[in-house]
């Protein structure tokens, strides 16, 4: 019992500089419209767009710099022996794990609505399980560059994360502060 809590824990720890990284777009999209411009240009492959309306440069900005200020928080809580523990990197590079983290949770979240454009799925329409898990798998690729995450974190990752994104995304649907509950 003590090792599943443990992995799970580890799972959570690692994966919090890309669960803020994915939520940053949301949370910036109604204050601020520095960098409000689509990732794909408006440029279309095909009849629909490359990435979709939502995807843009603020979200990546956000979502790497949300990404940097978690890993630096972990950073300073390595010392701290609990968060050691649940620690499997080592966040004396928090710049770049923030970055990594960031930017491969935003990455594997344009792949995902890469294909969803060529599948002719409208933005906001649910893509399970891809929708869920996108975020993840980009930013473990990403971190991947600096230390591979070992298997039972891989999958504890996704499967945690799956369960996390539509409960959260409900709330925040409930909340009013999406539009679409994926």
């Amino acid at each position: 019992m003590i090792d599943i809590l443990q992995i799970l824990l580890k799972s959570v720890y690692l994966m919090l500089p890309a669960y803020f990284a994915n939520m940053a777009p949301v949370i910036v999209r109604k204050h601020i419209n520095f960098l409000d411009y689509p990732v794909d240009f408006n440029r279309k492959m095909g009849r629909n767009r490359i990435f979709g309306e939502n995807k843009t440069w603020r979200g990546i900005f956000f979502g790497v710099i949300f990404g940097i200020i978690i890993a630096f928080v972990q950073s300073l809580l390595q010392g701290i022996p609990f968060f050691a523990s649940v620690s499997f990197l080592d966040y004396s590079n928090w710049l770049i794990i923030g970055i990594l983290m960031g930017l491969g949770a935003l990455v594997g979240d344009l792949a995902k609505s890469f294909f969803k454009r060529r599948l002719d799925i409208k933005p906001g329409k649910s893509f399970v399980p891809f929708d869920q898990i996108d975020f993840v798998i980009g930013s473990l690729l990403f971190v991947s560059i600096i230390k591979v995450p070992t298997i039972d974190l891989i999958m504890t990752s996704l499967i945690i994360s799956f369960i996390l994104h539509i409960t959260v995304n409900h709330i925040a649907f409930y909340l009013k502060i999406r539009k679409e509950k994926w």
